[in-house]
């Protein structure tokens, strides 16, 4: 009979602490955009692309590379950080001054939405837009090329 009541009382915390809060939503939803960071690589481009314009012509790539290497490793620590501290308090995002909020693409290339039936509104007529293979680095290419 005691194990039951202890049962249902860490099941009472764990639905009071990850029920109905938009707050939570936000930061466990930063958090694994944040840890899929490797995955995505967009720091390690920008960084990259950043350097080359701004800093030094002649060494971009290896500067670049660190930099945004340093910053991956940074965003994928904080991304664990706000996965694993996600129903508590404070909900804004940590550690500003070094990082933003959001997920970061080279200034040269920022994707849209993916050419999918979820996104297409005209999906019955076979047209729709978007990016056709956003997941590959560099990919531009796109249906409709309006702009």
């Amino acid at each position: 009979m005691r194990n039951i009541f202890s049962f249902l009382a860490a099941l009472a915390i764990v639905a009071v602490l990850s029920s109905g809060c938009a707050n939570t939503e936000k930061k466990l939803g930063r958090g694994m955009s944040n840890m899929a960071e490797f995955a995505r690589l967009g720091e390690i481009r920008r960084s990259v692309e950043q350097t080359a314009l701004f800093d030094q012509p002649g060494g971009h790539y290896a500067t670049g590379f660190v930099r945004g290497l340093n910053k991956t490793f940074a965003r994928t620590g904080v991304g664990i950080y706000e996965v694993v501290t996600c129903p508590f308090p404070p909900y804004d995002p940590v550690f500003t001054d070094y990082l933003s909020p959001n997920p970061v693409y080279p200034d040269n290339y920022a994707p849209e939405l993916i050419a999918d039936p979820l996104f297409a509104t005209d999906n019955d007529m076979g047209f729709s837009g978007g990016d056709v293979a956003p997941y590959i680095p560099g990919s531009r290419f796109k249906i409709f090329n309006t702009q």
